[in-house]
């Protein structure tokens, strides 16, 4: 009969750290709440605007009452101020706003939205986030990859929202939930019923998971499916906006890892004169040759009529230049100031198609120079969140983590797509912006910190390595 030796080789087996369920609870709401932003406008095409609605707001409400119940470890003086700001500026707009009701409704969408951006930020850890933040892309992409196979295989013609079968084919495509291009050489426009938001959820796919691998994740080849897949998404939908964006992010990407390159930081010099030669080339020569590169994308160098929007935008925005027209995003198509104003295809147009003409519109020149400052504070910080070694001590040699890599893509992303989107000022881009500058000024190393402290005694741990691994994986 084996017995025990008084005298063990090594430690006592213990069982592995196993998450508590409550934690494990709250992880599933964040992904439902980021699931939430970026299924966008999804919801109101599938439900309508009162399912949609209850359901944001009961959501707010649930992450509310868990943020008092659960009280994180919060930093208040290092909240992202720049969107307090700008989210402060807007609700002071409904003051002189010429269309209040739609002011109030679209600042609670904001407030609420931001909310939920504090409300990740400060219950998950860096890793937590970006493993909750690539299960709820799955989701989206999962999602409208089976709706776009449903309608194509079994109604085999397009779908109107609501679920409904039209009757005969509609004047113009633009009001398709779906099309049912999936097995033809059409644009497929997903569970958003428009082509532009699935293509920037599926770059930002590419991105989360593409780090989730350099992280060493589990799963990996999983997660290079799943890869594959939100670039075939993103390929079918066909986003003029979104390959340039792809470009955006990529410089951005070679330029952080040349700077991380760098031996020493005054060696960093000749990388940033490098980058301004390259910038305001590229700038300059896709300015001179736009006519080439939109008709090698299939679109005009209006970008397909958004400079008659933009023009009619700010001729509003000539009328009241200072303190704007008052906040309205998205604009509401039932409106009297908007139903009608500007014509797309037949359907009223609900956003300025350029973040800052629509902000100069709605909230002034006072509102631009505070998403100017936003976005100035969010890139300072989220570059040097990427590009500095990790370092609170002495110690010079840490090795860089992958995770640092998203704030500054997803970055490049926002103001890429800022050009000829407003989405950057809703849902999701306006999520992110909050979430991850809040994460970044309470965690400015991933594994230090309150939060992150907090979420590892709550699972038992102790934080004594470097580099800590992923949540829920083996250390």
């Amino acid at each position: 009969m084996a017995v025990r030796s008084q005298h063990p080789v090594a430690a006592v087996p213990t069982a592995p750290v196993r998450e508590k369920s409550a934690h494990l609870l709250l992880r599933a709401w964040c992904i439902f709440v980021l699931f939430l932003a970026l299924s966008g406008l999804a919801w109101v095409t599938a439900f309508g605007e009162v399912v949609a609605g209850t359901v944001t707001i009961a959501s707010g409400v649930v992450s509310v009452t868990l943020w008092l119940v659960i009280r994180p470890p919060v930093q208040w003086r290092r909240l992202p101020w720049f969107p307090v700001a700008y989210a402060v500026w807007a609700g002071l707009s409904i003051a002189w706003s010429q269309w209040p009701g739609v002011s109030a409704l679209t600042w609670l969408l904001l407030l609420i939205t931001s909310v939920q951006g504090l409300f990740v930020a400060a219950m998950l850890t860096w890793h937590e986030l970006v493993r909750a933040v690539a299960s709820a892309l799955k989701w989206c992409l999962g999602l409208s990859l089976v709706f776009e196979f449903a309608v194509a295989a079994f109604l085999q013609g397009p779908l109107l929202p609501g679920f409904v079968i039209p009757e005969s084919r509609a004047a113009d495509p633009i009001v398709y939930w779906c099309r049912g291009n999936l097995f033809n050489d059409g644009r497929i426009q997903g569970i958003y019923g428009s082509a532009n938001p699935l293509a920037a959820v599926c770059l930002l796919a590419v991105i989360v998971f593409a780090i989730r691998i350099a992280a060493r994740a589990p799963r990996r080849v999983l997660l290079a499916v799943w890869v594959l897949v939100a670039g075939y998404l993103m390929y079918r939908a066909s986003s003029a906006t979104v390959y340039l964006a792809v470009v955006g992010v990529a410089a951005v990407l070679v330029a952080v890892l040349l700077m991380r390159s760098a031996p020493r930081p005054g060696a960093r010099a000749k990388w940033y004169l490098l980058f301004v030669i390259v910038g305001v080339g590229g700038v300059l020569v896709a300015w001179l040759l736009r006519n080439v590169i939109f008709g090698a994308l299939g679109r005009s160098a209006d970008l397909t009529g958004r400079e008659s929007i933009w023009q009619k935008v700010l001729e509003r925005t000539a009328e009241r230049p200072v303190v704007g027209w008052g906040f309205a995003t998205p604009w509401i198509p039932s409106d009297p100031h908007f139903q009608g104003w500007i014509i797309d295809h037949g359907q009223t147009v609900m956003q300025a198609h350029n973040m800052w003409i629509d902000v100069s519109m709605q909230l002034g020149i006072i509102g631009v120079i505070l998403m100017a400052l936003l976005f100035l504070a969010y890139v300072w910080r989220a570059w040097f969140f990427a590009v500095d070694r990790p370092r609170w001590d002495l110690r010079a040699d840490r090795p860089y983590s992958p995770v640092t890599l998203l704030p500054t893509l997803v970055g490049a992303l926002l103001l890429v797509q800022g050009l000829s989107e407003s989405e950057p000022l809703l849902l999701w881009g306006w999520m992110f912006v909050v979430m991850l500058a809040f994460k970044i000024k309470q965690s400015p190393h991933v594994g230090m910190g309150p939060i992150e402290q907090r979420v590892a005694i709550e699972r038992g741990e102790l934080i004594t390595d470097e580099d800590p691994p992923e949540s829920g994986e083996p250390r």
